[in-house]
């Protein structure tokens, strides 16, 4: 079907669909597709898609460099647009940006950033400036807003339109205060996330413009080709396939890269980088970047970690779906740890076991945010909770941990975020969260929370079925909150609205106790909003036990279980009874302390 055709269609249906509720999206191939899919035979879902051609020339001594980009922009939606929007991130190095001002308004400052931007000197700020831009051949009007271009258009980009961009520019590498820089902690030289110009996304919501004030990253699918020149005793590594030999003039070196199908260009680059490899077997080549300077255990570290890279990618290409690049990196740089195309940046000064963690971490979103590309600025709790659950379990096995239940310590992160009268709901844009601690403890333990609740809602092997059906469906795609729940419901056969409602629209909590026991008799009570089914374990007087299930009736239905199923319970009534066909000793509600309960002190009697 060519791409007129499916404009065509896709504009019929446009009207009467505005999200990707209903989409049916085609299997995720095994192999990187050179674009993404406009849609299919009975979806409106859309995206957009671009091509960047960049020749970048770096100065590793005044950590200046220069850009030409080219540009070739698809418009896949049934939209007219008449201007664009570029970020341009490294503007946020600056003192008085936003991104300073608040790290120095907020209650909680993220202790690497503080009050540093502001004390930046001249040499030491980020910038990216514009010097021209094309549309097409024809000069644009544009202007620099903090860390965004806002773009007029010589003519406006018509629906099924593809447009080439080209542009001058010139930049400087910040100081390393967050994810990006030069310098860091342990002496990296250029830790280059999110360094170029890089075009804002444009989906069925509109522009996705926001400015960088410190949380993450939403970006448009395509394809990247980057020539690279840089002092030639520099080892670099990051996003992309080396093309040929690097190209060696003077004290130069030009290194050719191309990535197909990504959404970001990440690099790091160090004269003291030791380059090793590892292959996954029946998959990619594994690379480690990690400066010889290093003590020697913490070098020591680095090699014993290898190995279990390669167990960790094995575990989540089984458990979500297969790896579909041919190489992925691990990279000392940036503060801490960051998911970029195709690599990862962690710091390396680390024990083993914070070592293996991070990696799993940072390795387990390319799969939830990279692949599965949820926009990090208004689901921040799709990427980090998401994989904050996957990577937990990872662990647990790969470090043969053996923890009954891995996901614990994100139950109590958010269960005391519950009662700290700080909690905001996670539709809360990332930006907006009153204290950085709610943010965080929100993304990572909420989010991981209601992946494993979902766990207990639908049973553990539906969920498993979800991920792997969400990771076929959504993958190379830009999937919302409402795509995860659909997906749960098509394996399940349940209804889940409510779940994603009440636990992810809210801050309404779960607390559930038992309000009595007489005889054969149990009185439940609903005390929280956020309605569940519940799991209950009944211990008679003769010393046997017998496991309950209560369905909750809005579901329309009970997840696979061998408790003895019970009449349903309807969230608008308070109170539940039922009776046994023995005389009872004690009640429990959730036994394995799977649900996400407040006040688990009321829970047995």
């Amino acid at each position: 079907m060519n791409r007129f055709i499916v404009f065509l269609f896709c504009l019929t249906l446009f009207w009467s669909c505005n999200s990707q509720k209903n989409a049916v999206v085609p299997k995720t191939p095994t192999v990187v597709t050179p674009k993404a899919p406009l849609t299919t035979s009975n979806s409106c879902y859309w995206q957009q898609h671009v091509d960047y051609n960049m020749d970048i020339d770096m100065d590793v001594n005044s950590y200046q460099y220069k850009g030409k980009q080219t540009l070739v922009y698809t418009n896949n939606s049934p939209d007219v647009l008449n201007r664009v929007y570029y970020h341009l991130y490294f503007n946020a190095f600056q003192p008085g940006s936003e991104m300073d001002v608040r790290s120095r308004t907020i209650p909680d400052p993220d202790s690497r950033v503080g009050d540093r931007i502001s004390k930046l000197t001249p040499s030491e700020i980020g910038y990216i400036k514009v010097n021209a831009l094309t549309q097409n051949g024809a000069a644009l009007k544009h202007e620099t807003v903090g860390t965004v271009l806002e773009v007029d258009l010589a003519k406006p980009i018509q629906p099924g339109e593809s447009v080439t961009f080209k542009m001058d520019f010139d930049a400087q590498v910040p100081l390393q205060i967050r994810r990006s820089g030069r310098n860091n902690k342990e002496g990296v030289a250029l830790s280059m996330t999110q360094w170029y110009p890089k075009l804002a996304e444009y989906d069925f919501e509109g522009w996705h413009a926001d400015p960088y004030i410190g949380r993450e990253f939403h970006g448009v699918w395509g394809d990247f080709d980057v020539k690279l020149t840089i002092d030639k005793n520099y080892v670099v590594g990051g996003t992309g396939y080396l093309q040929n030999e690097p190209e060696i003039k003077g004290n130069k070196k030009t290194l050719h890269f191309k990535a197909p199908n990504v959404h970001d260009f990440t690099w790091a680059a160090d004269p003291d980088y030791i380059h090793d490899t590892k292959q996954v077997p029946n998959g990619p080549l594994l690379n480690f970047y990690y400066k010889k300077t290093l003590d020697s255990d913490k070098l020591e570290n680095w090699k014993k970690m290898q190995p279990k890279t390669v167990e960790l990618m094995q575990y989540f290409s089984e458990h979500i779906g297969t790896y579909p690049y041919d190489q992925y990196s691990v990279i000392q740089g940036g503060d801490g740890g960051m998911e970029y195309a195709m690599c990862t940046l962690i710091t390396g000064n680390r024990s083993f076991g914070s070592l293996v963690g991070v990696t799993a971490h940072e390795m387990a979103h390319t799969w939830f945010q990279f692949l599965l590309a949820s926009n990090e600025a208004k689901h921040e709790w799709m990427d980090e909770g998401f994989t904050s659950y996957i990577s937990d379990l990872a662990m647990n096995e790969v470090m043969k941990a053996g923890i009954d239940n891995p996901t614990a310590n994100a139950y109590k992160g958010y269960i005391y975020l519950a009662k700290s009268g700080k909690e905001q709901p996670l539709t809360t844009h990332a930006d907006r969260y009153a204290y950085n601690q709610a943010y965080g403890i929100s993304a990572y333990s909420k989010g991981e929370v209601f992946m494993a609740q979902l766990g207990y809602v639908i049973g553990e092997d539906n969920l498993k079925q979800t991920i792997k059906k969400y990771y076929t469906d959504f993958a190379f795609k830009h999937p919302k909150p409402l795509d995860i729940i659909r997906t749960a419901e098509k394996i399940s056969g349940l209804e889940l609205d409510w779940y994603l409602i009440d636990f992810a629209q809210t801050t309404n909590t779960i607390d559930y106790a038992v309000k009595s026991v007489e005889d054969k008799t149990v009185t439940l009570e609903r005390i929280g909003l956020m309605p569940m089914p519940i799991d209950l374990e009944v211990t008679y007087t003769d010393g046997s036990t017998e496991s309950f299930y209560i369905p909750l009736q809005m579901m329309r239905g009970e997840k696979p279980t061998s408790a003895t199923i019970i009449k349903d319970w309807a969230w608008a009534y308070p109170t539940y009874t039922f009776e046994t066909t023995k005389a009872i000793q004690s009640v429990q509600i959730d036994p394995k302390e799977m649900m996400a309960d407040i006040d688990k002190e009321n829970n047995k009697k």
